[in-house]
């Protein structure tokens, strides 16, 4: 890239490698060096917590404010009801009112780790789009805002021509979800003084509508832009583990186990990583991504604890480090692993191993634990595990057992009291 941005944020997206878009690299420059920024993401509540593929969004919102901007979150109490199509071969399943505040307030705890919310000019504001959304009225909705989307326009944008020319259908709700966000960046302008958006490069046509929108309405120029849609060098799409998405909340995945998705990056991601999700000077960055051989592994540890304690503090990095040694260096069990506790009526006159393997997470499906186990897969106690017939009695649960999938992946199975 051949601009060179004079304010700090512009200059941090671009040396990080965060930029995948932006509409005016010049005029949102000049307005950042005015100082105070607001800047906002929309986040629709599709499930109780976010997962790691949103965390690079996250971390723009982070460095917004570290360099004198205000992040909006914006929680999407509103669109949720409708469902972003973008991308997607099929409709979103419709979530009642309960489950999307249910779900907000699961998303909202991960966000305090991130920002300083208060009512300073750099504090954070976090903010529900049903306030507008849940009370227009269609008529005038259609008359006064409507009437600004073309369309032509609206069926040419990526998102939508993809589903369509594969002759996948695309429902009327659906589709008046691009005008909702757009609606979004207007409400956002006109009450907080909004010029930003930011999101994936995803989100590119719904950001473009609402600058455009939000021109035409309130003659006011604002600004989009956007990043990569994350896949790791193996070409598997940010977010996800073996064991499903890598959520962001505690409690459906452990300190320990997000530290281990991070230690677990693949030689080749190290040094984005780096620069995407902590903040470690540049050098450093290039310096731990260069490192070869088993060194890199020293890099990756790095790469963990840092993530880990932005999210879940120092002392959750720190134990999960130390779980980590002493189930891999030392072949113990780590008082941080993940824990399955079962009562001795639901084991009743024994379970198999088989069951046991799915229920402790590390398989998905009986079959898959047959064939881990025929391969050489699995482990109890660090001991391999040959027979998949085995039964597990409550006298053997005693003790703590350890099961172990592969060499990375490992949980504690303990009696219930």
């Amino acid at each position: 890239m051949t601009f060179q941005p004079k304010s700090d944020f512009l200059n941090i997206m671009i040396e990080r490698g965060f930029i995948a878009d932006c509409t005016d690299y010049e005029g949102l420059d000049a307005a950042l060096l005015k100082g105070g920024m607001p800047a906002y993401i929309g986040f629709d509540a599709t499930a109780k917590s976010l997962h790691v593929g949103s965390l690079i969004q996250i971390m723009m919102l982070r460095w917004l404010q570290k360099t004198g901007g205000k992040p909006i979150t914006l929680m999407g109490g509103g669109t949720t009801k409708v469902g972003d199509p973008s991308f997607r071969a099929d409709e979103r399943p419709l979530l009642t009112p309960a489950q999307i505040d249910n779900n907000i307030a699961g998303i909202k705890s991960v966000f305090a780790s991130y920002m300083t919310y208060g009512d300073g000019a750099s504090d954070a504001m976090m903010i529900n789009n049903a306030e507008w959304l849940d009370s227009l009225n269609y008529l005038d909705f259609l008359r006064d805002i409507g009437r600004h989307f073309s369309v032509n326009r609206m069926l040419a944008f990526e998102s939508v021509k993809s589903r369509l020319d594969r002759e996948q259908s695309l429902s009327f709700l659906e589709f008046n979800y691009m005008i909702l966000q757009a609606y979004d960046f207007l409400e956002l302008n006109a009450r907080y003084g909004c010029m930003l958006q930011l999101g994936g490069s995803d989100q590119w046509g719904n950001i473009v509508n609402g600058i455009d929108l939000t021109r035409r309405v309130n003659n006011t120029e604002i600004y989009g832009l956007t990043s990569h849609l994350l896949t790791t060098s193996d070409g598997k799409k940010m977010g996800k583990s073996q064991n499903g998405a890598v959520w962001l909340n505690a409690d459906l995945v452990s300190p320990y186990e997000f530290w281990q998705f991070w230690r677990n990056t693949t030689d080749a991601d190290v040094g984005r990583f780096l620069k995407l999700y902590t903040e470690l000077p540049i050098a450093e960055c290039d310096r731990l991504g260069a490192l070869e051989g088993s060194d890199i592994n020293t890099a990756k540890v790095i790469l963990a604890n840092e993530v880990t304690t932005i999210l879940h503090g120092a002392e959750a990095a720190k134990n999960a480090e130390a779980t980590a040694r002493e189930v891999f260096e030392k072949g113990g069990i780590g008082a941080d692993l993940p824990t399955v506790t079962l009562g001795a009526a639901e084991i009743g006159d024994g379970m198999s191993i088989v069951q046991l393997l799915v229920k402790a997470g590390l398989v998905g499906s009986g079959k898959e634990a047959k064939r881990l186990i025929a391969e050489n897969g699995a482990k109890l106690n660090d001991a391999p595990l040959t027979d998949a017939g085995m039964m597990v009695t409550v006298q053997d649960l005693n003790v703590p057992m350890k099961l172990s999938a592969g060499k990375k992946r490992h949980a504690l199975v303990t009696l219930e009291g």
